[in-house]
């Protein structure tokens, strides 16, 4: 394929940065001809004949990492079922495909999460909203420049809220305080001080 060419993209950066490629004029085929063998390490998207791969930079995993534990331990603490789904490929075909940072199902397994998270370090936009509304994603959370934004789903867009509607005694302020912390500090010592303020 014509991307190979332009891979690996640059490693000497993704201490810091994240790395993106957008290629313009493909098709849902196109798409579905990225598979994680051959482009392990890459996040893929699709959107209106746009595929978009990202590779994260550590500083992207840490903060994604970060959170994911949080909300383990908000599950764990409300005794709430959830199901770990990671960066699964979500895919409403032929309209949108994604991979997600970090997303979950609650109370019981299914086939799509009910809340994607998505960690725009240096790359990614509020467009990717736009992908989750097409693949039906209850909530969404958004961590970037040191800001956590929680979105729900409602018939024609995402609006933002402060309360998390799937983890009730979460606000993105709260969540926000303990992953900025992600880049400084042991989760173990992020974890347990999280314990103790929900």
């Amino acid at each position: 394929m014509l991307i190979n060419a332009q891979l690996p993209l640059n490693s000497e950066q993704l201490q810091k940065q994240d790395q993106t490629l957008s290629l313009a004029g493909m098709t849902w085929t196109d798409y579905e001809k990225f598979n994680a063998e051959e482009y392990l390490g890459y996040r893929v998207s699709y959107f209106n004949g746009v595929i978009t791969l990202v590779s994260p930079s550590l500083s992207h995993e840490r903060i994604a990492q970060t959170i994911s534990i949080l909300v383990c331990a908000y599950c764990r603490k409300f005794n709430l079922p959830y199901f770990p789904m990671g960066s699964t490929r979500l895919s409403n075909k032929p309209l949108a495909g994604k991979e997600p940072d970090v997303s979950f199902a609650f109370n019981t397994d299914k086939d799509l999460p009910d809340l994607a998270i998505e960690v725009m370090f240096s790359s990614g936009s509020i467009d990717d909203l736009n992908k989750y509304h097409a693949l039906g994603i209850k909530e969404v959370w958004f961590w970037k420049n040191q800001k956590i934004t929680f979105y729900q789903r409602q018939a024609q867009e995402y609006i933002e809220i402060t309360h998390s509607q799937l983890l009730s005694n979460l606000t993105s302020d709260l969540l926000e305080n303990f992953t900025n912390q992600a880049l400084t500090k042991s989760p173990l010592i992020i974890e347990a001080e999280f314990l103790q303020q929900i």
